[in-house]
């Protein structure tokens, strides 16, 4: 089975390691670019910026950290989904948030899942490489 690209963005480097940490543990780690910030995240899906030369094609999910500085998740969804050529990516919600005001925010603009990112390590490593196995090998998804 061949892995489908996944974009994952979060501005913290800690959280980034381990995911990427998780990703190479379910053999997904080459099928993974990383977004550091929301703006950094819509230029890749665009093709622009430091993103011009990137694959052709968009990614299979993207996970989204929800608190970052500057433009947050919620702000890079909203502009994910408003745009025609963006708008069908699945959307996936990372986030330590457990507030019921975050999760109603994120579905209602669009998320396919909001998953609160466990404290422990090896939770926090599981349930990224869950949600790479699914949403890269398993998810049957549209095509570009």
């Amino acid at each position: 089975m061949h892995a489908k690209r996944i974009l994952l963005v979060d501005d913290n480097p800690h959280d980034v390691e381990l995911a990427l940490a998780a990703f190479e543990e379910g053999d997904l780690r080459d099928a993974v670019a990383v977004a550091h910030s929301g703006e950094e995240a819509l230029d890749y899906l665009r093709g622009r910026g430091i993103h011009a030369g990137r694959p052709s094609g968009h990614p299979t999910v993207v996970l989204l950290d929800l608190k970052m500085p500057h433009m947050d998740g919620v702000a890079v969804l909203q502009a994910i989904k408003a745009d025609p050529e963006l708008a069908a990516i699945p959307i996936v919600m990372l986030s330590t948030s457990r507030e019921d005001t975050d999760i109603e925010v994120c579905y209602r603009r669009g998320a396919s899942a909001y998953v609160v990112k466990p404290v422990d390590f090896g939770q926090f490593i599981e349930a990224v490489k869950t949600i790479g196995v699914f949403w890269a090998l398993l998810n049957e998804h549209r095509k570009d």
